[in-house]
């Protein structure tokens, strides 16, 4: 950890040990990758994938993006979760509780075709797992059409922040609702397209979190 990726404002809401990374990156699926592109920063959501400490990126092999991430500059990704609305008594004191995560690494592209294919699973076992048992898998043109890139964990930090705003200050009013409004992210019912007879069950009973990886 070096001293620029040391949390600055509110240290005391700062993680750095990696299992607090991992709460953070594997309760979702999507990222924000950002580089320095023709001296403009640029920062575009895409699907990952944690593979011990990497993180397997992919996209379009038209995607200047991931093209550029292939050279070896460095990248920033950031994963972050809105878990509630914090309501105070006074306008400043509003807040919002959540979970963050900032990664700083150098990634490079994956050229061998057996370990793309392999990766290609990996992408999707991590969204969605035991899928990869019913899907066919990528073929040679559309692994030819697609970058996957590996970014080693380098470095990061999680900030987090929980709880109320706190007691009222000298002249807030006593008088006005404070607290949580909770935020959560839930499934809805899948929509079948097209089916065997019935829905697999880690389809029906999936969630978005880090439990689906070790519920299946």
């Amino acid at each position: 950890m070096t001293a620029g990726h040391i949390v600055q404002r509110q240290r005391n809401r700062g993680k750095y040990d990696f299992d607090s990374l991992c709460a953070v990156l594997d309760d979702t699926i999507v990222g924000h990758v950002g580089i320095v592109q023709d001296a403009a920063p640029v920062v575009i959501p895409m699907l990952y994938a944690r593979e011990g400490r990497d993180l397997l990126l992919h996209g379009s092999v038209a995607s200047r993006l991931l093209g550029e991430m292939a050279k070896g500059i460095p990248v920033c990704v950031t994963v972050t979760h809105l878990d509630a609305l914090v309501l105070a008594a006074s306008v400043f004191d509003h807040s919002v509780n959540y979970r963050s995560a900032v990664i700083f690494g150098t990634a490079y592209a994956i050229e061998d075709p057996a370990e793309k294919a392999r990766i290609f699973d990996r992408l999707v076992e991590y969204m969605i797992p035991g899928r990869t048992a019913d899907a066919r898998p990528a073929n040679r043109k559309e692994s030819a059409a697609t970058t996957v890139l590996r970014l080693p964990i380098e470095t990061f930090s999680v900030k987090q922040r929980t709880g109320p705003a706190g007691q009222p200050e000298a002249g807030d009013p006593t008088d006005v609702w404070t607290g949580l409004i909770p935020i959560t992210t839930q499934c809805g019912k899948p929509l079948t397209e097209q089916s065997s007879g019935q829905v697999p069950g880690y389809i029906g009973n999936y969630r978005l979190d880090a439990g689906r990886l070790c519920r299946h």
